[in-house]
């Protein structure tokens, strides 16, 4: 199988995807029955060139509910009645996952509430005590 070519200094290599063609579900009639145009790949994360440590954490944290027992990264796509297309589909999906995976989050930057979101706060308590104050029964 060909590798796929995520960036410049990113692959996936031909021998890290195993390729598998089955019948896809759904509608289509008897095409359905007897071409096998689903196409699932599975791919090792471990392999794939490139990647950094922190990019290869997201991008298994990413694909975690796609992961099988042994660790390989199952891919299917059966949007398409035609194998090619799917395969050229799944291609896209996983150098897709893996290019978002390259992007790192940005860190949150603590802020602190200003002076006037804490007396609008205030306010906003002070009002509401005020009309559960008026809501009581007076005592004697």
């Amino acid at each position: 199988m060909e590798g796929i070519l995520v960036t410049d200094t990113v692959r996936i290599p031909g021998d890290a995807i195993q390729f598998r063609a089955t019948r896809s579900g759904g509608p289509g009639g008897q095409n359905v029955n007897k071409v096998a145009s689903k196409v699932e790949l599975r791919i090792d994360p471990a392999r794939i060139e490139g990647l950094s440590e922190a990019a290869l954490a997201r991008l298994r944290h990413a694909i975690r509910n796609r992961l099988n027992a042994e660790g390989l990264w199952i891919l299917t796509s059966e949007r398409s009645r035609d194998q090619r297309f799917n395969l050229e589909d799944a291609r896209a999906k996983a150098a897709e996952a893996v290019r978002a995976a390259l992007v790192a989050p940005k860190t949150r930057v603590k802020s602190r509430p200003t002076r006037a979101s804490k007396e609008r706060r205030l306010e906003s308590k002070k009002r509401d005590s005020e009309r559960k104050k008026a809501r009581r029964i007076p005592h004697d």
